[in-house]
């Protein structure tokens, strides 16, 4: 018997693979505390352009790209030129590049497909000719670039609406059993040279290449300004909600979602276009700029250690035990008399969810400087080791450091001194800003503080601007609406936004990790299952990879894809971004979120559902060999998933975007207890991802009790050392609250309302023009100029002795009529 996975010897071998990755993937990600390694991460738009275009194909796609091969050979035989693209002057490559365009134009099916293939090969670089992976990219790139230039877009964009179009395809998915990859097959052929022309402008864009700038930009333009019923991004949105509502079970959804996301980030532009967006928009308001990027700003961050478990906790403390003496934590003096007491409470807390990290302070103890008093509780700098002081609700000057400039808005300053004038004076002077008379001298200088540290969002300019419009609608005008390519797609999208969100988030829920099978929800394999099933272990190891590295591209493009419009519709128009964020909230994002890091994380962000040797374009070219189990090791040196990093990261950011300054849904992470899963989230050392896990727990640490609080007194001073203060922002205390429970339906109304009013008063004329009111005015009518066709002209005769002179008038009818006018 032979080791390659046919036999019983390579059972036990593909056994000892999969338990060695097991025990390497505990020894790594699993531990407590600082043995944790910091994951070398750079978050971006994208992965590197190779990686994004061998996430397009399948591994079960492989034996496909041959047909490619064939189809190209047998057209250039039909042509009389010689199967060697290389070979061809570049006149010739042109020739074959437009005859194959014609024939994508025949009756012929077979033959329309046939030529799709051929220039499906050209795009992908002509692999059979080349002799490395780098003459295959270079190629590739020149080909697509090419085949933009003569046109093949537009028309593959005209062969996708055909497939769209093709009931007869859809009513036989429907009536199988199971959909496999070949009722699939036309479609990821014409959706295939769709991305890569798409990602080849995307990569030429991102290196700001001046050789094809022309063609790059004209790319941006066609995508971006098209009208509303030609937008490609506008049909792939259809065939996902058409796909969800199960009318079209064959649609490769990992191709139209990768080549969705793909089309939106060449349109509307990715991280830096959306900073110089911002900046220029601030400009244009007359506001400051924060040189504080985010994004450049968590690149330069150290990771904290994470919060240890309660088990760790009371390892640690039994070791400390039998090694030294006792010596006493960083809480209060009461609770500290003897270390059994210290035991009975850690005891006690670890039945507890919210108790799960009590005393996790203790072990920072060492640490401490042997002349520090316990007369207060100090946290301290996970870096440095030196003692912070806990930040007050009523400090106003922050120690220095702290990444952030502090942050203040001017309802807060409003709010800070109505207080200060009712405990102080007695009377509130609503809408006065400036008279500081018969206040304390300390309440003159935090009011100054405040002044210098106000921040104004553009969000809060559009929103008193639509207020000012709501209260004088005839006197105040908004002005011509710039039609940018956010505001074009936000028009056509408007109609069915919250359907597309809807199957957005039911894929995203089918192709998490934490989802379970069940018969009635859709089927996402559909573009990667084979006909056939494979029959030996080898096969069944490889399938299984292809189908989760299949789920991680898939919750990667949707979690892009969500983000880049959240992004680009609130710089747009706040209201937009609100518009589309309700639709996400009612649709249950949040708690779908929640159940995605409901996992072990770790095991997700190092989780290796790759074979390197059967990406494209390694899988063919050169000499490929034999797939064994010591084979599928080959290559794979990555400490940890790309892919998963990157929509970890974008789903914590989109599940931030929806709670801020939303107390109504902080209020669902609280009681979707969200809290144990997020510290859990830490685990992940990587500076960014913490960034956003500790924004999340900070907007609701008021509302988790005081007992939380004193529980994670770690997490809280990782929130004050990474996370931007708000000035008199009562987070770390929660002593009086903003809203009431029972306020927040309102709030939530509120905001509803006031995006409804927006979205009718832009864009209802738009979207209802054929239902717009008749004009019945005998004036207005008979006063303006009708272009009469020439045909009523001929017969005008006739139709006044039909319509008026051979119909009887009811007099009577008229006078009765009258009376009541």
């Amino acid at each position: 018997m032979d080791t390659n996975g046919n036999g019983k010897k390579g059972l036990p071998r593909l056994r000892d693979i999969i338990r060695r990755q097991q025990q390497d993937s505990d020894c790594y990600f699993q531990g407590g505390g600082a043995d944790f390694p910091d994951l070398e991460f750079t978050y971006d738009d994208t992965d590197n352009h190779v990686n994004e275009i061998a996430e397009l194909y399948s591994y079960t796609e492989q034996p496909e790209l041959q047909l490619n091969v064939k189809a190209f050979e047998d057209q250039m035989e039909i042509y009389d030129f010689p199967p060697s693209w290389q070979k061809l002057p570049s006149e010739n490559r042109k020739s074959v590049v437009m005859k194959l365009l014609d024939q994508l134009e025949v009756s012929s099916k077979p033959l329309r497909m046939r030529s799709a293939r051929c220039l499906l090969y050209i795009a992908q670089g002509c692999w059979a000719e080349m002799q490395s992976d780098a003459e295959q990219q270079q190629w590739a790139r020149n080909n697509s670039i090419l085949l933009y230039q003569l046109g093949v877009f537009g028309a593959f964009t005209d062969l996708l609406n055909i497939e769209f179009e093709n009931s007869t395809a859809a009513h036989v998915a429907m009536r199988k059993i199971a959909i496999s990859l070949a009722d699939s097959q036309d479609l990821r052929v014409i959706l295939s040279v769709l991305y890569t022309i798409t990602e080849v402008m995307r990569h030429e864009k991102s290196l700001g290449s001046t050789e094809f700038e022309g063609d790059v930009d004209a790319f941006c333009n066609e995508i971006a300004y098209s009208a509303s019923d030609d937008l490609l991004i506008i049909k792939l949105l259809s065939m996902v909600t058409r796909f969800c509502s199960g009318s079209a079970p064959h649609f490769p959804m990992k191709k139209v979602l990768l080549l969705l996301w793909k089309l939106i980030l060449v349109s509307l532009g990715g991280m830096n276009t959306l900073r110089d967006l911002k900046l220029d928009k601030r400009r244009e308001f007359g506001l400051p700029y924060y040189n504080e990027d985010t994004m450049e700003i968590a690149k330069t961050m150290r990771s904290s250690s994470p919060p240890a478990s309660a088990s760790d906790l009371l390892e640690a403390q039994n070791q400390k035990r039998n090694t030294r003496p006792f010596r006493r934590s960083l809480m209060k003096q009461s609770s500290l008399d003897d270390h059994d007491t210290l035991g009975m409470e850690l005891d006690s807390s670890m039945g507890g969810e919210n108790g799960e990290d009590m005393n996790e302070l203790s072990e920072f103890d060492e640490r401490r400087p042997a002349n520090e008093t316990n007369d207060q509780m100090y946290t301290y700098n996970h870096e440095t080791y030196r003692p912070i002081s806990p930040p007050s609700p009523n400090a106003l000057v922050l120690p220095k450091g702290l990444p952030w400039k502090p942050k203040v808005r001017q309802k807060d300053i409003d709010l800070f001194l109505d207080t200060a004038r009712l405990k102080f004076l007695g009377y509130s002077l609503p809408g006065d800003r400036t008279t500081l008379f018969g206040l304390p001298e300390p309440i003159h200088e935090g009011v100054k503080t405040l002044n210098d540290h106000i921040y104004t969002s553009l969000a809060e300019l559009q929103v008193q601007k639509e207020e000012e419009i709501a209260r004088n609608p005839i006197s105040t005008s908004e002005g011509e609406i710039e039609m940018t390519a956010t505001e074009i797609l936000y028009q056509a999208m408007l109609p069915n936004l919250p359907q597309y969100m809807i199957a957005l988030l039911k894929i995203l829920l089918a192709a998490a990790p934490t989802s379970k099978t069940k018969t009635d929800s859709i089927n996402i394999m559909a573009d990667v299952l084979p006909e056939e099933m494979p029959m030996t272990v080898l096969q069944s190891m490889k399938l299984g990879i292809d189908v989760n590295r299949h789920k991680e591209i898939i919750v990667k493009a949707v979690s892009a894809i969500l983000l880049l419009l959240l992004k680009h519709f609130k710089l747009n128009h706040v209201y937009q971004f609100e518009f589309m964020s309700q639709h996400l909230v009612f649709a249950n994002c949040i708690p779908l979120v929640l159940k995605f890091f409901n996992q072990n994380i770790m095991a997700y962000v190092g989780e290796k559902n790759a074979i390197p040797i059967l990406d494209f374009p390694s899988c063919v070219i050169g000499d490929q060999p034999e797939l064994t189990s010591e084979s599928l090791e080959i290559g794979d040196s990555a400490a940890f998933s790309w892919r998963n990093m990157f929509s970890c990261i974008n789903l914590l950011r989109i599940l931030n975007k929806l709670t801020k300054w939303k107390h109504s849904r902080i209020m669902m992470l609280v009681v979707f207890k969200s809290a144990p899963i997020l510290k859990r989230t830490l685990k992940v050392r990587h500076a960014m991802t913490q960034l956003y896990v500790l924004k999340l727990l900070k907007m609701q640490t008021k509302y988790l009790g005081r007992q939380w609080r004193k529980s994670n007194m770690k997490t809280i001073s990782a929130i004050y050392q990474k996370v931007r203060h708000r000035l008199n922002d009562d987070w770390a205390y929660g002593n009086d609250l903003d809203a009431r429970p029972w306020d927040f339906q309102a709030e939530e109304c509120a905001l509803r309302a006031s995006v409804d009013r927006f979205n009718n008063r832009r864009y209802t004329q738009i979207n209802d023009s054929d239902f717009e009111p008749v004009d019945n005015c005998l004036n207005s009518v008979l006063g303006t100029n009708h272009d009469l066709s020439e045909s009523f002209k001929k017969h005008y005769e006739l139709w006044l002795e039909q319509e008026v002179f051979g119909v009887p008038i009811e007099w009577d009818n008229l006078l009765e009529g009258d009376k009541y006018k």
